[in-house]
C-alpha cells in the first residue's frame, strides 16, 4: 500500500500530477486546492491509493486534513473518489467542517455531482462525525451557538445563515448577536 510519493513533478494536469520518483512515473489524481498550491518542481504528497478489479488509482493530498477528509467521504454511500475529489476542490476542509455542524444542504449541492438526496445523505452519514483538529475555536463556538438558538425553537438552515454573518467569537456572544438579528 502506497502511503506517500515524493519526486519531480513531470506533467501537471488542474486534477493530475505526473510524478517521477526512481525512474517510475504514477499519476496522481489531486484536488483543484491542492493543485493550486504546487508550484515547485519537486512535490511531497500523502497518498490514498483505490485498488479496484480493473484499476489502481493514487489520489494525493499536500494537507493531512484534506486526506482525511477525502478518507471520511468516500466511505459514504454512493460517494466514490471522483465525487469525493469534487468535495476537496470545491471546499477546504476548515469550510467544510463548518458546512456539516450548519447541515447547510446548499453549499454541499454546489458541488459537482452532487445533487439534493446527495447533499442530504452527506450531512446525514457526517452529522455526528467530529473533525478533530479541522474545527477551530470559533467553529466550535458557532456550532454551540447553533445547537442552542435550535433548542430555542429556531430552524437550522436559519439560524446557521445568521451565524455566518455574525462577527462574534465566543459562544454567548454569538448568541446574543444571532438574536438580534433574528428578532
Amino acid at each position: 500500500m502506497i502511503v506517500a510519493i515524493e519526486g519531480e513533478v513531470v506533467k501537471k494536469e488542474p486534477t493530475l500530477l505526473h510524478i517521477k520518483t526512481y525512474g517510475i512515473t504514477r499519476a496522481v489524481h489531486i484536488s483543484l486546492n491542492c493543485s493550486s498550491k504546487i508550484d515547485s518542481k519537486s512535490v511531497s504528497l500523502h497518498i490514498t491509493q483505490i485498488l479496484k478489479e480493473d484499476s489502481d488509482n493514487l489520489y494525493g493530498f499536500l494537507d493531512t486534513q484534506e486526506k482525511f477528509m477525502f478518507d471520511r467521504v468516500i466511505k459514504i454511500n454512493g460517494i466514490g473518489p471522483s465525487t469525493a475529489l469534487a468535495i476537496c476542490s470545491t471546499f477546504t476542509p476548515e469550510v467544510f467542517a463548518k458546512i456539516i455542524a450548519s447541515n447547510d444542504v446548499g453549499s454541499i449541492k454546489m458541488v459537482p455531482g452532487i445533487g439534493p438526496k446527495t447533499a442530504k445523505r452527506v450531512l446525514v452519514e457526517l452529522s455526528d462525525f467530529t473533525f478533530d483538529g479541522l474545527v477551530e475555536a470559533k467553529d466550535k463556538n458557532f456550532k454551540e451557538a447553533l445547537e442552542a438558538l435550535e433548542s430555542l425553537g429556531f430552524k437550522k438552515d436559519k439560524i446557521s445563515k445568521i451565524l455566518l454573518e455574525c462577527d462574534s467569537k465566543d459562544t454567548a456572544s454569538l448568541v446574543k448577536e444571532a438574536l438580534k438579528k433574528l428578532n
